[in-house]
């Protein structure tokens, strides 16, 4: 696997293929362009590929530069790599070739959107790549005509990947084997009630009232399989989990860390009030 930097305009017409193929796009809105791509990298934009041994591109990461509270910053708007290739570990040594790019450039954060029901990409995100959370947009980007959200609304957490912080380079270090945890952190409430149903667990009500400074949100590990067997308890998770870190993030708390159960079935936010 070669990861390369792509700066034709052949090379970005590659990325936006590898764009359709992974989210099935039928909206060419949805779809960033190979002019844009080029355009953008060529103003402080990072675009890499990665190639597998016969020459093909199989995954990419693309940031445009950006600023938040007058630091420059990069907005990591794609990260994706195609089914084939999804086994091996092509989206992080993405993501870290994208760090080491950023930071040659004197750019020590990294921020990009990410639905926070998808159990594995919180997984990512968290425990391999240290990022911390205290943004939810809602329906931040509309409807989407990509299969993979089904008409969903395009909820998302804001990941801030603070690339010199030191619980960063742990996370980078550990090669994404759980860290040892503060024993309290099993001891921490859980805000959210959930029961087993037909097609997936049933959110069953939240806690709106707790003040502990560690608290867990739980949600279920196969979001994207349980939108197309039940769209209406898709949509419920959406909605509860949605008032839970609205209220919680407006409250002082930031998600900063994920438990995926063993079996994948389902997953725990860790939330702790802000120093």
């Amino acid at each position: 696997m070669r990861i390369r930097e792509l700066t034709t305009i052949d090379d970005c017409k590659q990325a936006a293929a590898l764009e359709r193929e992974i989210w099935a796009y039928t909206d060419a809105e949805d779809v960033v362009p190979a002019p844009v791509l080029a355009v953008s990298i060529k103003r402080g934009g990072i675009l890499l590929g990665a190639f597998d041994d016969g020459g093909a591109m199989v995954g990419f990461v693309y940031s445009m530069a950006a600023t938040r509270d007058g630091q420059r910053t990069q907005w990591s708007h794609m990260l994706g790599v195609v089914e084939a290739a999804r086994d091996g570990s092509v989206g992080l040594r993405l993501k870290l070739a994208q760090r080491e790019r950023a930071l040659a450039a004197g750019i020590e954060l990294i921020e990009w959107t990410f639905d926070p029901l998808q159990a594995l990409n919180a997984h990512f995100n968290f425990n391999k790549l240290g990022v911390v959370v205290e943004d939810y947009e809602e329906n931040i980007y509309g409807e989407s005509s990509s299969p993979l959200h089904r008409g969903a609304p395009t909820d998302r957490f804001v990941a801030a990947w603070r690339l010199t912080a030191p619980h960063v380079e742990r996370r980078i270090a550990a090669r994404g084997v759980g860290l040892v945890r503060d024993a309290s952190v099993g001891a921490a409430p859980l805000v959210n009630r959930v029961s087993a149903g037909g097609r997936g667990p049933r959110p069953e009500g939240a806690d709106l009232t707790l003040t502990d400074r560690r608290l867990l949100v739980e949600i279920p590990g196969h979001y994207t399989e349980l939108l197309a067997a039940d769209p209406a308890l898709a949509l419920e998770w959406r909605l509860t989990t949605r008032r839970i870190f609205q209220h919680y993030f407006a409250h002082g708390y930031r998600a900063v860390d994920f438990f995926l159960a063993a079996d994948r079935s389902r997953g725990q936010y860790l939330l702790a009030l802000k120093d």
